[in-house]
């Protein structure tokens, strides 16, 4: 009986017409946490209310889908996905009426548009290369880091008597620094450095080369690496990975082959 259950969950949790509603119902509610920032009306506030509680429902019911289809239990956990839309979907279910965790609860209902990365596979490896590439990205933020320090104390000394606001002490430059590298009117900045230090336009094409360009292009690099990584290893998985049908197939089989022994035993 267990096994029909769970049979007959696995082919509704594969089912792609299942998968989009899941889908839809995320992007709904993504909308109905919108909504909720504007003074709606009573109308309108009631149905977002039990629109609220039916999206909870529903992520309750197809959490619950995926556990029973799962095979293997202990591995569904294994999943860092799973464990995130279990606890979203557990925190979801605290009402948040008149309580002290109404500001928790609020909180994690918006996490719920974050399932939408769990739902679909591409967004998944697009966030599993980014986290991959977190290392490899420290060092490159720990080199830029140096690149900031040392400017900023450059333009500490240099710049502080013309504008103090802005290269007052090391901190303050290095906020400045970030200014010039987002070209946020950063030519104001070197315009006024530069009625006093003529090539001190060195100074700051110097750095946007070192910060915008090469630094950035670092960053992509890695990340475009990791993400094609991670592509391969998708590939793999699903060339190496047998389909529902084949599974099926073979179950059947295996019970043709049980029903066969057992006539004849009974011969």
């Amino acid at each position: 009986m267990y096994q029909t259950i769970q049979n007959q969950l696995l082919k509704l949790k594969n089912n792609r017409i299942f998968e989009l509603f899941v889908v839809s119902v995320i992007i709904v509610s993504a909308l109905e946490i919108g909504a909720k920032t504007y003074d709606l009306p009573p109308i309108a506030a009631t149905m977002t209310y039990f629109l609220d509680l039916f999206i909870t429902v529903f992520f309750l019911f197809e959490i619950s889908v995926r556990f029973i289809a799962e095979p293997n239990k202990r591995a569904f956990f294994k999943s860092g996905w799973n464990i995130f839309d279990t606890l979203v979907v557990l925190v979801s279910l605290i009402p948040i009426q008149d309580t002290e965790m109404a500001l928790l609860a609020r909180l994690v209902r918006v996490f719920r548009v974050l399932r939408m990365v769990s739902i679909i596979p591409e967004l998944r490896i697009l966030i599993n290369s980014l986290l991959r590439a977190l290392p490899q990205l420290g060092y490159v933020v720990l080199l830029m880091f140096i690149i900031f320090y040392m400017y900023a104390a450059v333009g500490s000394f240099l710049f502080k008597d013309i504008n103090n606001d802005l290269w007052g002490n090391i901190a303050i430059s290095m906020l400045t620094l970030f200014r010039v590298m987002t070209f946020e009117d950063w030519t104001d900045i070197q315009y006024e450095t530069m009625d006093v230090y003529p090539f001190s336009w060195i100074y700051y094409l110097t750095f946007i080369f070192f910060t915008a360009f090469a630094f950035l292009n670092m960053v992509i690099g890695i990340v475009v690496n990791v993400m094609e990584q991670e592509h391969a290893k998708a590939r793999q998985a699903s060339d190496t990975e047998p389909s529902i049908s084949e599974l099926q197939r073979e179950i059947l089989e295996l019970k043709a082959m049980v029903r066969g022994l057992a006539d004849k035993k009974s011969d």
